[in-house]
């Protein structure tokens, strides 16, 4: 009986221990993904059967995820870890603040900004969703709010977008004499079409998911609160079927299986 007790708390104890090197593995991931990120930008990276998925997290409420500098240099450094890590085999973007994606580009702070800061800023933010565009793994736009200017330009960028049914989304850029320069004037016609696009962009016109997902722009429209859980499911549709973790290999033996 004796020795029964021991063994038994021997197992115990290494599956305590298990647990916490698991844990410690975990921290040790998650902080090596978030050093030198902004604070407004947060990436996890999700374990057990859902290995092979990341999600970026948008996280600054006072401004509704409006992308300012400390923001650019975040989603910079982050896509640049994902497509670094091997392992990564879908992304997932959200955000944590509610009835919001992303608002756009921090117009107060660019008031601060010279004209050639405004220059390199817009740049910047260009190439960084071009960067978006063409990295190794597919991904997904989880729109649960306003996706707007920059916001809507970033969803673009990947590969997949589910939004709520009352989620709003436009280019209302021209309504402030400002052209939409992250890539939205190339990346709406691709999807929705010249003649839909070119209307959106001259009137600004903002549209809720629902008319969305009927014209093209975003592959499913969902009532609110069920979007992040949709897009998992899609996430995890996609990790489980995705062996290369380049989706060009991945698409072109789909295309030509």
């Amino acid at each position: 009986m004796a020795a029964f007790a021991f063994v038994a708390k021997t197992l115990n104890n290494l599956n305590v221990c298990n647990s916490t090197l698991q844990l410690f593995r975990l921290t040790s991931i998650r902080t090596l993904l978030l050093q030198s990120a902004s604070e407004s930008v947060k990436l996890q990276k999700l374990t057990d059967s859902d290995y092979g998925i990341f999600e970026l997290t948008l996280e600054r409420p006072e401004t509704k995820n409006a992308i300012g500098r400390d923001m650019l240099r975040g989603l910079e450094y982050t896509f640049e870890t994902v497509n670094k890590d091997n392992t990564a085999k879908v992304l997932m973007i959200s955000s944590s603040v509610p009835k919001v994606f992303c608002a756009g580009a921090d117009l107060k702070e660019r008031k601060s900004m010279s004209p050639s800061e405004i220059k390199d800023f817009v740049h910047r933010l260009r190439s960084t969703f071009s960067f978006l565009e063409e990295l190794h793994v597919p991904t997904i736009a989880v729109i649960e709010g306003a996706a707007l200017g920059g916001g809507l330009e970033m969803a673009l960028s990947c590969d997949l977008r589910i939004s709520a049914e009352d989620a709003v989304l436009g280019l209302p850029e021209t309504g402030l004499a400002i052209i939409p320069g992250a890539g939205g004037t190339q990346r709406l016609p691709r999807l929705v079409g010249k003649s839909i696009a070119k209307e959106l962009i001259f009137t600004g016109r903002k549209i809720t998911g629902k008319d969305a997902v009927s014209i093209g722009l975003v592959n499913y429209s969902v009532p609110s609160g069920k979007v992040h859980l949709m897009a998992l499911g899609l996430a995890r549709e996609i990790n489980q079927k995705v062996i290369y973790s380049n989706k060009v290999f991945f698409l072109f033996f789909f295309i030509f299986a």
